[in-house]
Order: C-alpha cells, then sequence, then structure tokens
C-alpha cells in the first residue's frame, strides 16, 4: 500500500507560484497583441497586403488560443487551492474531534456527564433523556411510557442549551416532566402528554381516568418556560349504565429566568363518553414570567365532559401566569363545556383567573369564559376575574359568564397608575322545561361583573352588560292524541231496493244517533248514518244524518256529521214525492286549534214514476280558537356595578347596561273549519228531479295571541369619581325588553260541498255547490316587554367634578307581528242536471268564503 503525503501550505504556496506565472504570460501577450496583429503592407501591391494580412491572422488566432489557455490556467489555481483547503480542513476535524474526544471523555469519566454534546434520546420504554453537555448542549427526550408506564422525564441543559420534552405517558399513566434549559440561556422542555384512559367493552362498565400531564421545564436565566403536557382523555364507558372516566389533569406551564416568557397550561383532557359521562380534566396554571421581564404563561383550556344520557361536567380552566418585575399577566383559561342528551345534572368549567402584572410595569391578564352547558337545564360555568395590575398598568378584563352564571369582575388598576378591567357580559337565562318526568327549573341569566377599582390615578372599569333572558315558549297547536269517542248508532233501513215497505200513508226513516262528546283531548265522535226508506208508495223519508259529537277541550276535533239516509219509491206511487235525508252536520273543534268536522253527505233519492228530492249535505263544524296561553319572556340579568376611580384623580366606571329581555313565544294556530257534506243525487222516471245542495263550510278558528317580551334588566351603578378630581361614572342604561311573540295564524276556512246531480227524463234540477266557510282572523301579536326598570345610579363626583348621570330606563321592546289570516274556503262544484226533455236546471256553484283578517301588531312595551 502506497501513502502519499501533503502539507497544505505548500499547496497554498505553489498555487501562488502557478497564479504568478500565469500572470506573466498574460503580460506578455498583452504586449504583442497590438504589434503582431495590426502588420502594416510594406508596399501598394496585392503581394504586400497578402503578406500583412498572413501575419495579422495568425497572430489573432493565437490571442484566441491564449484567452483559453489562460482559462485553463485560472482552473488549475482553482483547483490547487482547494485541495490545500480541503487537506486543512480535515487536519482541523480531526484535531477539534481528537481534543472533543480526549476533553468528554475526562469529563464523564470524572462527572457522569459529557463536557460539550447534546444529552441522548432515552430509546427504553419510560426512560428519561440524557443531560445535555456541562458548557453546550440540548437535553435528550424522555421515552413514551408502556401501557400503564409513566412517561420518562426530557433531560436537562447545561450552561447553554434547550431542555429535552418529557415522553407520553402509557394508558392512563402519566407524561413525563421537561427538562430545564440551560442555566444561562435556553427555553425549558415541554411536558409529555398523559395516556389516554382504558376503554372498557363489559356491561355496566366504567371507563379508565386519563393520565396527568407533565409539567414544563424551567427557561434559564435568557430563556422561556416549556409548556404543559395536555391531559389524557378518559376512556370510554362499556354499554348500559357505565361512567366514562375522567380527563386527565394537565401540566403546569414551566417559569422563565429572568429574561422571557412562562410557559403556557396545559389543556385538560376529555372527559370519555358513557350512560353518565366523565369530568373534563382541570387545565394547567401558566407559568411565572422572567423575574427581570417577561409576561406570564397562559392558562390552558379545561377539558369538556364526555357525552352521556347524563353529561359530564365540564374541566376547570387554568389560571394565567403572574408576571415578574415588568410584563403582562398571563390570560386565564376558558372552562370546558358540559355535554350529555337529556338529564340537566351537569355545569361547565370555571374560567380561570387572569394572572397579575408585572411589579413595576404590566397590565393583567384578562380572566377565562365559563363554559357552556350543552343540555337542557345545566348550568354553564363561573367566569374568571381579570388579573389586577401591581403598581403601574391596566386591570385584566372579566371573563364572560356561562349560562346562569355572572360575568367576572375587572382586575383593580395600578396602586399608582391606572384603569381597573371591564366586567364580563353575564350568561344567558335558560327557560323551565320537563322531559321524562323530569322537571328542570328555570336558569335566571346572569348579573354582569363589577369593574375593577382604580388607585390614585385612573378611571375604573366599566360594568359588564347582564345576560339575556330565555325566549318564552311558543303556544303548542291542536295536537290530540286519544282516540275518538264512540260513533253515533247508524239507523237500521226500512226495506230493501228488491223488497220495499208497503206503506200508503207515508214513512220517515229513523234519524242517525249523534257521536259521543269527547273527554278532554279526546275527538268527538261521528255521528251515525240516517235510516234508508225504501216503500211502495206514500212518500218516503230518508232519515236524518246524526250530529258530529262535541269535540273534548285541549285542542281536540269536533266529530264528523252522518250521511243522511236514502229513499226510494216503486211505480205503484205514481204521484208521491220522495225525499232523501239530510246529512248531519259536524262539530266545532275545541281551543286550542282543533279543527271543525266535516258535514255529513245528503241521501239520494230515487222514483220510478214520483218527484224526487235528495237531501242537503250537512254544515262542517267551525275550527277552535287557537288561544293556548304562548310563554312569556324572560327577564334581563342586571348590569355590573362600574369601578371606583383614583383616590385622587380619575373618572368612576359605567355601570354596564341590563339585559335583554326575552323574546316573547308564538301563538298558537286557529283550527281548520269543516268541509260541507255533498248533495245527494236524485233521480225519478216521472215527474221531476231535485238534487241536493252542498252543506256549507265551516269558518277557520282565530289564531292565538304572541306572548308577551321578556322586561329588560336594571342597569348596574356607576362608579365614584376621584375623592380630589374626578366625575362619577354613569349608571348603566336599563336593559332593553323582549320583542313580543308573532300571533298565531288563522285557520283555513272548510271548503263548501258539492251539489249533487240529477237525472230525469222531463225535468232536472242540479243541486247547488255549497258556500265556503270563511278564514280564521289571525291572533293578535304579543306585547313588547318593558324596559329595564330603571337605569343605574350615577356615581359621585370628586371634590373637583360632577356626579354621574343616572342611567336611562330601558326601552320597550318591539310588539310582535301579527298572526296571518286563514285562507277562505273554496265554493262547492254545482251539481248537474242530466236527460230533461222539457227543462233541465244546473245547479249553482257555491261561492268562495271571505279570507281571515290579519292580526294586529302589538303594542310596544
Amino acid at each position: 500500500m502506497s501513502f502519499v503525503s501533503v502539507l497544505p501550505d505548500l499547496l497554498a504556496t505553489a498555487a501562488s507560484d502557478v497564479t504568478g506565472i500565469g500572470s506573466s504570460i498574460q503580460a506578455a501577450n498583452l504586449a504583442a497583441a497590438l504589434p503582431t496583429t495590426t502588420v502594416t503592407a510594406a508596399g501598394a501591391d496585392e503581394v504586400s497586403a497578402a503578406i500583412a494580412a498572413l501575419f495579422g491572422g495568425h497572430a489573432q488566432q493565437y490571442q484566441q488560443l491564449s484567452a483559453q489557455v489562460a482559462g485553463l490556467h485560472q482552473r488549475f489555481v482553482q483547483a490547487l487551492t482547494a485541495a490545500g483547503n480541503s487537506y486543512a480542513a480535515a487536519e482541523t476535524t480531526n484535531v477539534e474531534q481528537v481534543l472533543l474526544t480526549a476533553v468528554n471523555t475526562r469529563s464523564v469519566a470524572l462527572t457522569g456527564r459529557a463536557l460539550i454534546g447534546n444529552g441522548a434520546d432515552a430509546r427504553a420504554p419510560g426512560g428519561d433523556g440524557g443531560a445535555g453537555g456541562w458548557l453546550y448542549g440540548n437535553g435528550g427526550a424522555g421515552a413514551a411510557g408502556a401501557t400503564g408506564q409513566a412517561g420518562g422525564n426530557g433531560g436537562a441543559a447545561g450552561l447553554i442549551g434547550n431542555g429535552g420534552p418529557g415522553g407520553s405517558g402509557g394508558i392512563g399513566a402519566a407524561g413525563g416532566n421537561g427538562g430545564a434549559g440551560g442555566w444561562f440561556y435556553g427555553n425549558g422542555g415541554g411536558g409529555g402528554i398523559g395516556g389516554a384512559g382504558t376503554n372498557n367493552t363489559s356491561i355496566g362498565g366504567n371507563g379508565g381516568g386519563g393520565g396527568t400531564g407533565g409539567a414544563g421545564g424551567a427557561g434559564g436565566i435568557f430563556g422561556a418556560g416549556g409548556l404543559g403536557g395536555d391531559g389524557g382523555a378518559g376512556g370510554h364507558a362499556g354499554q348500559l349504565g357505565g361512567v366514562g372516566g375522567s380527563g386527565g389533569t394537565a401540566g403546569a406551564g414551566g417559569n422563565a429566568g429572568c429574561l422571557g416568557t412562562g410557559g403556557a397550561g396545559g389543556n385538560g383532557g376529555l372527559g370519555g363518553t358513557g350512560t353518565t359521562g366523565g369530568t373534563g380534566g382541570t387545565a394547567g396554571n401558566g407559568g411565572v414570567g422572567g423575574n427581570i421581564y417577561g409576561n406570564g404563561g397562559a392558562g390552558g383550556l379545561g377539558g369538556h365532559g364526555g357525552g352521556g344520557f347524563s353529561g359530564g361536567n365540564g374541566g376547570l380552566g387554568g389560571h394565567g401566569g403572574a408576571a415578574g418585575l415588568v410584563g403582562a399577566g398571563g390570560a386565564g383559561g376558558s372552562g370546558g363545556d358540559a355535554s350529555g342528551v337529556l338529564l340537566p345534572a351537569n355545569l361547565g368549567g370555571a374560567g380561570g383567573s387572569g394572572g397579575p402584572g408585572g411589579m413595576l410595569y404590566g397590565n393583567g391578564g384578562n380572566g377565562g369564559s365559563g363554559g357552556t352547558a350543552t343540555v337542557f337545564g345545566g348550568h354553564g360555568g363561573q367566569a374568571g376575574n381579570g388579573g389586577s395590575a401591581r403598581f403601574i398598568g391596566i386591570g385584566g378584563a372579566g371573563g364572560d359568564g356561562g349560562i346562569g352564571m355572572a360575568g367576572g369582575n375587572g382586575g383593580e388598576g395600578g396602586q399608582l397608575f391606572g384603569n381597573g378591567g371591564a366586567g364580563g357580559r353575564g350568561g344567558s337565562g335558560l327557560a323551565a322545561f320537563s322531559l321524562f318526568g323530569h322537571d328542570s327549573p328555570a336558569v335566571e341569566p346572569g348579573q354582569g361583573g363589577s369593574g375593577g377599582n382604580a388607585y390614585l390615578f385612573g378611571n375604573g372599569g366599566a360594568g359588564g352588560t347582564g345576560g339575556t333572558g330565555w325566549a318564552g315558549a311558543n303556544a303548542h297547536d291542536a295536537s290530540a292524541s286519544l282516540p275518538n269517542s264512540q260513533t253515533g248508532t247508524d239507523a237500521g233501513p226500512t226495506g230493501t231496493r228488491d223488497n220495499p215497505y208497503a206503506d200508503y200513508n207515508g214513512f220517515t226513516g229513523q234519524a242517525g244517533g249523534t257521536g259521543a262528546s269527547g273527554a278532554t283531548g279526546q275527538d268527538g265522535g261521528a255521528g251515525g248514518s240516517g235510516g234508508a226508506v225504501y216503500s211502495q208508495s206514500g212518500n218516503p223519508s230518508g232519515g236524518r244524518g246524526g250530529d258530529g259529537g262535541a269535540a273534548g277541550a285541549g285542542g281536540a276535533n269536533g266529530g264528523s256529521g252522518g250521511a243522511g239516509g236514502d229513499a226510494g219509491a216503486t211505480s205503484d206511487g205514481l204521484l208521491d214525492t220522495v225525499w232523501g235525508g239530510n246529512g248531519g252536520n259536524g262539530a266545532n273543534g275545541s281551543a286550542p286549534g282543533g279543527s271543525g268536522g266535516n258535514g255529513g253527505a245528503g241521501g239520494s233519492a230515487s222514483g220510478d214514476g214520483s218527484e224526487s228530492f235528495a237531501g242537503s249535505g250537512g254544515t262542517g263544524g267551525t275550527g277552535g280558537v287557537g288561544n293556548s296561553p304562548a310563554g312569556l319572556g324572560g327577564t334581563g340579568g342586571a348590569g355590573g356595578h362600574g369601578g371606583h376611580a383614583g383616590m385622587l384623580i380619575g373618572n368612576g366606571g359605567a355601570g354596564g347596561a341590563g339585559g335583554q329581555g326575552g323574546l316573547g313565544g308564538a301563538g298558537a294556530q286557529g283550527g281548520s273549519g269543516g268541509i260541507g257534506g255533498d248533495g245527494g243525487a236524485a233521480n225519478a222516471g216521472g215527474f221531476g228531479a231535485v238534487a241536493g245542495s252542498g252543506g256549507d263550510g265551516g269558518g277557520g278558528g282565530y289564531g292565538g295571541a304572541g306572548g308577551t317580551g321578556g322586561n329588560g334588566g336594571v342597569g348596574g351603578n356607576g362608579g365614584a369619581g376621584g375623592h380630589l378630581i374626578g366625575t362619577g361614572g354613569a349608571g348603566g342604561d336599563g336593559g332593553v325588553g323582549g320583542i313580543g311573540g308573532h300571533g298565531g295564524n288563522g285557520g283555513n276556512g272548510g271548503n263548501g260541498g258539492n251539489g249533487g246531480n240529477a237525472y230525469d227524463p222531463e225535468t232536472s234540477t242540479g243541486g247547488n255547490g255549497g258556500d265556503g266557510g270563511d278564514g280564521g282572523q289571525g291572533g293578535q301579536s304579543g306585547r313588547g316587554g318593558a324596559g329595564g326598570s330603571s337605569g343605574g345610579a350615577g356615581g359621585s363626583g370628586g371634590f373637583i367634578g360632577w356626579p354621574g348621570h343616572s342611567g336611562n330606563a330601558g326601552a320597550g321592546g318591539t310588539g310582535g307581528e301579527g298572526g296571518a289570516g286563514g285562507t277562505r274556503g273554496t265554493g262547492g262544484a254545482p251539481g248537474e242536471a242530466n236527460g230533461g226533455s222539457i227543462d233541465h236546471v244546473p245547479g249553482s256553484a257555491g261561492e268562495d268564503g271571505n279570507p281571515g283578517g290579519d292580526g294586529g301588531t302589538g303594542r310596544h312595551g
């Protein structure tokens, strides 16, 4: 094997010498270019000119070749220079590695830790990351834990470097903590995520709880704190009765050193699903900001409750971290939302409070909002208060309250100078309800949060707005679910067509029985059919149909009328008159919004040699009035009080406006009128046939009135002005009244019955169609809610200043829109007249009913 020995200095010297040679050659070529490329001819003859051109051409070709050689020479110099640099770098690297290995070997032997270099990442499950070098190097990452095993902690850095991240926890186990950053410079490592809880597949089994998230590592003198790890999600429960696992608690954010931001807290784990949902995990608090300069870390978000028949509660939001000397406090995290399907025993998580501002200068952090309850009747979470400033700075704003909860209070202003923070908005109210025998009371809207106070110089914070009242329930239209009452007795026939009854003095069929009246919520029974009569002579008349039974209370439908009895005569009665029975009338519907019963059809009349008059159809019943009471809107919440001004100079904070009243419920729709019965058919073989007229349609019911809008809330009081100079805060205005509910639509009028058809060889007259029913009048709309009874009182003024104006009473709510009138019923079709060699007159069509008028607009509150 052969070896080549190279000295980088010799290569550098050779490159320099070659460069000098190239420069000399280039200078000689430039000196020879002008006299050789421009040769003057010796004479004026052609031979002299040709010799001069020949020498000049050779000189130009030489200059072109010289340029190419110069480029080659330059590349050769570059190659020599690069080779020298490469050999020099290789020798330097080898020397550094040799020196570093020698130094680290001695450091590891003495202290168990390298001097320079990154810590090793853990390989074994749940192992801790290695520490970084004493002088320079990042910490190694912790390994994820096996089933039920906690995650490994991240390795710490030395003088300069970032801490290693913690490993994730195994199932149901905690995550590892983040490693600390370098004590001089470096950020802390993030905490590991908690392991998810065990899912239970057995019947009635509970889900396992989620693991706790790891804490963020602390930062160095110049460095931020690490992020807190999120809590693990709760495990899902088995079917039929299991409880979902609780979400894991999140890790806190790491504290910063002297200059740096505190780490944000982790988010709480989600609750597991089950028949009873698991509670959401608590969020981690934000880390403290740098001792000299740096903002506090933000609090994490609370975990959402698990879904289920009974929902899980939301987790608590994390508190914001405090600032050091100069810096803003961290914002509080929002509470987790509660969830579920039916039962209302769930609460949203409370929001975290904002962190205090810096000791010298800095604003307080804003408070977190309360979590929302997603099930009927559940309460939202309590809002977090705003963080206070400490010496100079503005207080943080309070968070908004969840359903039924007060808004958070604003933070205090700085003790020397600074305004107080604004109060948060109160949560909305929720109406009472009943479900599956479980009664849930109404949830009153929350009051607005109070504004923060100032100390020496500064204005007080404004109070928060009160929560909005609930919307009133809509009135229910008719929804009878009980079976119909008993049908009236049908009258039996007298004779048949094939075996008519012989009675020369005339015979009238028996009337049908009236339908039975309905109990509460029960439809009236249908009337019985009139008896049929078939006679050889004696002016037979069919029986009248029975009337429909009365509707039961509570929006039931009226009973339908029975059909009139048929009548017929044989050829023996040549001079007799045959009368078909009239149909029974339909009964009226009951309030709210029951439909009227349909009228019964008229009986037919037929005779071989007689004059025949068919029965008329019965009148349809009138629809019920939609007078079910619509719900009133809820009263809005009170506004928050304004903060007091500074003791020396400043204006008081304005009081918060009262909450808006809820909307009034919509009125019920009026019932539809019944359809009129069709007229009977007439068929005569002798003197004439007159068909029966159709019955008139029933009128539509009136629409119900809309509910009154809710009253506006009371305005908050204004804050006091400064003791020396300042104006008192204005009182908050009363809340605006809720809008009145819309009136119910009028019921539709019933259609008139169709006229009967007539047939006679000589004279025939068709029946007239029944008139359509009138549409129902639209309901009156609800009155607007009253404005807030009074505005808040104005704050007192200072020694030099004026008291604040009292708030105005709230404006009344706008009246709702009146209900639309019902559609008019259509008149019945005319009956046809057939045959009639002497005369035939078709019936007239029934007239359409009148449309119902619209309801009036409700009054202003």
